[in-house]
């Protein structure tokens, strides 16, 4: 008679992107490039950045930390989204639904922390040039990287804890490309109402919170800028005009689904598909187009490795 307290499920179904089957040759290719693409892009600024020594600075640093952060929020579920659309049933286990939901809030929340961090390090090195590199030390930065992951990681384990016992013994259709966690807690045989609020209050607050924090380090940081000499407004101007998009990219996505859960699915798939996919490969292109010295050390790499010589004989 308790047979209804267990997990009956064993696998979800995912829908996908789309129902129609003319479209997944189209989006198999689209995707793909998106997703190599996305690994180039973030493994080139990660190489270039331990290869060049004067790119060993605390923001390269931050910045290398967030693009490995990006290809883990990229490779979660986007290579079975690939693979889906190649198949006419779209499954996914009990238990590899359960890592999903487990990495997913891992990487993410991750990523707003390094976000918050590599804020604060514009707002030391524009705020309080003099101290900047006693203030960011490799120490420190190490110490912001290593937070960043421990945030991730007890913000995806509370949110797990709210899924993990949920009995889950009817319906099994997922209305996304991944086991997104408000809409696999709505297939449970329970009332999920109040676990729904509790998961919307977790991310919600951490969030809002790292956002509100961002903008205000970005005003203090622009108000002191004003102060400064045109030269050098500039040159600030162009690094946190790409931080402040990088910022909005990420966080716009994530406030409107787990702060105003009431969306449309639709509109959650590609808010969805928006910050696991665009957003990692939109970051390594922001941060190398506005960058001088990003651009000049990917053509130092480049100069490492010489063209072959046509013709050359044998």
């Amino acid at each position: 008679m308790n047979e209804t307290n267990h997990s009956q499920v064993t696998e979800f179904v995912l829908l996908g992107l789309s129902n129609s089957q003319e479209l997944q040759p189209f989006l198999f290719l689209i995707f793909s490039l998106l997703y190599l693409a996305i690994l180039l892009g973030n493994f080139l600024i990660i190489l270039t950045v331990t290869s060049d020594f004067r790119l060993h600075t605390p923001m390269y640093f931050l910045l290398a930390n967030l693009s490995f952060i990006d290809i883990c929020v990229a490779s979660f579920a986007t290579p079975k989204m690939i693979a889906d659309f190649l198949v006419q049933r779209k499954t996914i286990s009990f238990d590899a639904c359960l890592a999903q939901i487990f990495f997913v809030h891992l990487f993410t929340g991750s990523e707003m922390v390094i976000l918050v961090s590599m804020a604060y390090d514009r707002y030391v090195a524009i705020c309080k040039p003099l101290h900047y590199m006693t203030i960011m030390s490799r120490r420190v930065c190490i110490i912001l990287v290593l937070i960043s992951w421990c945030v991730g990681f007890i913000h995806t384990t509370s949110q797990l804890a709210f899924t993990v016992n949920l009995p889950f013994c009817g319906p099994n259709q997922v209305d996304s490309f991944f086991c997104d966690l408000p809409l696999v807690t709505k297939l449970a045989c329970i009332d999920t109402y109040v676990i729904s609020l509790l998961i919307v209050a977790d991310s919600g607050f951490l969030s809002l919170s790292s956002f509100l924090l961002l903008v205000l380090s970005y005003t203090v940081i622009l108000v002191t800028v004003r102060s400064h000499s045109s030269a050098s407004m500039a040159k600030a101007r162009s690094t946190l005009t790409a931080h402040i998009t990088v910022v909005t990219l990420f966080f716009g996505p994530c406030i409107f689904i787990y702060v105003w859960p009431f969306s449309s699915y639709s509109i959650d798939k590609v808010l969805a598909v928006f910050y696991t996919i665009f957003t990692p490969i939109l970051n390594p292109i922001i941060y190398t187009l506005r960058n001088k010295e990003m651009k000049a050390a990917m053509s130092k790499l480049k100069n490492h490795y010489p063209r072959p010589q046509k013709g050359s004989d044998l």
